[in-house]
């Protein structure tokens, strides 16, 4: 009896243990998508900005968790203009403390941002291999940032414009000035202290002057080559809009597009094509870039060499380069394809043509606190 138990109990752990191995054991699962495996993994998304962004992760990651099940995004949004202390400080903060990336795996933000971060040595460095997707991106845009950030989407400053009043529009910086003089009161910018919009016309037409490298430089004797273009600026000061007065924001200048106070404005790409499509812009209203360009930029993704989720964000990385959710920034945030515009659909190339022109990276540093001190003092106070 004792033997014919003993050999029952040997027979059901054996059992017990070719049912372990057929179920997986400890074998670790793929933390990818679809079919491989069934471990799920969770990593933390930080990012920064307005609810249009915040709208435009809530649709695009439920999209990606559909199509890659065992990977969670978590979420965390930092509202604009939030104070405390910056995610790229909390980063810093804890690869010191010796506590790997402070339970962030992924970070968007702009170019101050990515800089930083170099320098400190936070970012883990991308390539193809990882996230192939990467091969859509144009390669300037990586090496800008020594392959360490992606450039996942952009907007830029164009003009807006009356096609009703203006039949022609300027297509260079200087066809723009010598439209502004024959056309007094007709055009307007805003405070360049309150938006990128004016800011952006106002850096364009000093570093007009100065040489290409200066636009990503923020060596303080650029500052004496200024004055050409502050003479251009006082110069057109009392063509402006009620002979010198600047709305405040970028919002301002779009207002008196609107309601038909000037036929001409420098906006961002994405707000103007919003509005358009939300018809709080007249159907007159249309869009184009000139040249030399005005200012715009990516907003970037970047991945802390600490995380510990590297392989499912590299995934995520990969889905939002893809022409499938590049769509989706484009149709809801308005914004430039972090993607060549061959990449995507033709209906959107058509539907975004008039824009989709580029712009400069201007990355001038403090050097633009200085420019809006002058033009408060040598323009806007003349």
């Amino acid at each position: 009896m004792k033997k014919r138990l003993s050999m029952t109990l040997v027979s059901i752990m054996v059992l017990g243990a070719l049912v372990g191995c057929g179920t997986g054991g400890d074998k670790p699962a793929s933390s990818g998508g679809g079919d491989k495996g069934t471990k799920k993994d969770e990593f933390s998304f930080y990012f920064t900005g307005s609810l249009n962004v915040k709208d435009l992760w809530e649709a695009v990651v439920p999209m990606f968790e559909k199509k890659y099940p065992n990977i969670k995004v978590k979420m965390v949004h930092i509202d604009s203009g939030s104070g405390g202390q910056s995610t790229v400080d909390r980063i810093i903060a804890a690869k010191q403390a010796n506590q790997k990336s402070g339970n962030i795996d992924l970070y968007e933000a702009g170019l101050s941002d990515v800089s930083k971060g170099i320098k400190e040595e936070l970012w883990d460095s991308l390539d193809a291999k990882k996230i192939p997707n990467l091969s859509k991106v144009e390669e300037v845009k990586l090496t800008n940032v020594k392959g360490m950030a992606i450039p996942y989407r952009a907007s830029a400053v164009i003009l807006a414009y009356n096609s009703a009043k203006v039949k022609a529009p300027p297509k260079t910086a200087n066809e723009l000035y010598d439209w502004i003089r024959k056309n007094p009161g007709r055009f307007a910018y805003n405070d360049p202290a309150t938006g990128g919009a004016g800011d952006s016309f106002v850096q364009t037409a000093i570093y007009n002057f100065l040489p290409p490298e200066a636009n990503v430089s923020s060596d303080p004797s650029n500052m004496q080559k200024w004055d050409q273009g502050f003479a251009l600026l006082k110069e057109l000061h009392p063509f402006m809009y009620q002979k010198g007065v600047y709305p405040k924001k970028n919002q301002g200048t779009l207002d008196l597009l609107a309601n038909g106070e000037v036929d001409i404005i420098p906006a961002w790409s994405d707000q103007a094509l919003e509005q358009s499509a939300k018809k709080l812009l007249p159907d007159t209203t249309k869009l184009t870039q000139i040249e030399p360009s005005f200012t715009g930029g990516p907003t970037y993704m970047m991945v802390p060499k600490l995380s510990e989720h590297t392989e499912s964000v590299y995934t995520f990385l990969d889905y939002v380069l893809s022409p499938e959710a590049q769509s989706v920034i484009v149709t809801k945030m308005y914004g430039y394809p972090g993607i060549k515009w061959s990449e995507m659909p033709q209906d959107l190339k058509d539907k975004f043509k008039d824009v989709a022109g580029g712009y400069r990276t201007f990355n001038i540093g403090d050097l633009g606190k200085e420019i809006q001190k002058r033009w408060q003092r040598d323009v806007a106070g003349q």
